[in-house]
């Protein structure tokens, strides 16, 4: 593979900007689809997929000569958060902002495109939907024509505002831990404020539950035992003086460096509801479901040495992000899989913050890392 030319990165820069002002959420991202699939078709792509697990799009580049599949992964949706900005692209769309830098995501794997073709396999280009609800990567595997798809290898970027501009940040193991979002439905019965001993109220367990639950998470981010569990939202009945509540809500993120450590704050969890509740009836639902991210040690070490050949800093990380991914679902379907980290600026806004805006500067960075970890694999197998 080669480095992008300067035409290529004007390219690339103005598709982010488009992007950037187009934004859609998780689940609604039909028209920035239509654009990746109009772009993937200039760049000459032999296969092109479209409607994966709801909106996602694919595309394959096929070499000379067999060998494996190379899955290069970036994410469609953006968030439900108003852009604050002055940018001449900033979004057109009220409400809703590429505020997580996968315009930037985007335009990095459609830098792949625009390269020639790998000495040997396969490489697919997924252009993934609803990442940020956990619910596209799965939908995607989901999909019957998955099988035509499924890589041997898989490979996706996240920047990660706060580190030095082109950082590469790289861990083998856990990467970004897992989370979900526990909603817990009380229902007791309403009564008149003047007797509310004729009804059955929520408020108790609610007061018991906003102490406790917090309490269950443990050890630190280094620990392998992290966990931790974050009150986010609490309602009471109604916002009225005459009516003693029947009904209240409480919504917690659990969150964890493992798996088998979230089953273990779900089980604790549930347990407490259920000594708490009483004779409340209560209803849990799930949302926004990630598992951890696991790196494979043999990809992450190709793309340590894809970095080292193209002169990037490496940042060996000790523990995962807090922050998680629905990238971990491509590993537990059988590729050898890595989430790569890269550094987006000292001084930039976090994500999700309504000032936020991908830096175009890391797109020739992100795009010729992802080429090198590509050619390291092809190359290699047809030698």
């Amino acid at each position: 593979m080669r480095p992008l030319s300067n035409e290529h990165i004007s390219y690339l820069q103005n598709l982010r900007h488009d992007l950037h002002r187009q934004p859609e959420i998780s689940g609604q991202e039909e028209q920035t689809a239509a654009r990746i699939v109009r772009e993937l078709v200039l760049a000459g792509a032999d296969q092109i997929w479209e409607n994966l697990g709801g909106h996602g799009v694919a595309a394959a580049f096929q070499g000379a000569s067999a060998g494996p599949t190379v899955l290069i992964r970036c994410e469609l949706d953006g968030l439900p958060i108003a852009e604050d900005s002055t940018l001449p692209y900033r979004s057109q769309i009220g409400g809703t902002g590429h505020l997580c830098g996968h315009d930037g995501h985007m335009c990095m794997v459609m830098g792949v495109a625009l390269a020639k073709r790998p000495a040997s396999g396969r490489v697919i280009l997924l252009f993934q939907p609803a990442e940020e609800t956990g619910f596209g990567a799965q939908a995607v595997i989901d999909d019957p024509r998955w099988p035509e798809i499924r890589p041997d290898y898989a490979f996706a970027y996240h920047n990660v505002p706060g580190r030095p501009m082109g950082e590469i940040g790289l861990r083998d193991g856990p990467a970004n831990c897992a989370s979900r979002g526990m909603q817990i439905l009380l229902h007791g019965k309403s009564s008149h404020a003047a007797a509310p001993e004729d009804g059955l109220s929520p408020a108790t367990a609610m007061a018991q539950l906003m102490q406790r639950l917090p309490a269950l998470g443990s050890g630190t981010i280094s620990d392998v035992d992290f966990g931790l569990s974050t009150l986010t939202h609490a309602r009471l009945g109604e916002a009225t003086f005459g009516i003693a509540p029947g009904e209240g809500e409480l919504r917690v993120t659990l969150r964890s460096m493992t798996d088998a450590r979230m089953m273990h704050l779900i089980n604790e969890a549930q347990k407490l509801i259920e000594t708490v509740a009483g004779p409340l009836k209560v209803d849990v639902q799930w949302h926004d479901v990630f598992t951890t991210v696991m790196n494979d040690p043999q990809a992450t070490d190709i793309a340590r040495k894809a970095a080292h050949t193209d002169g990037m800093p490496v940042f060996e990380m000790d523990h995962p992000m807090r922050w998680s991914e629905d990238f971990g679902r491509f590993g537990q379907d059988g590729a050898q899989a890595t989430m790569l980290f890269l550094g987006s600026g000292e001084n930039q806004p976090q994500l999700h913050n309504p000032d936020y805006d991908f830096p175009d500067e890391l797109l020739p960075i992100g795009t010729v890392l992802f080429l090198t970890i590509i050619d390291q694999i092809l190359s290699a197998d047809a030698g």
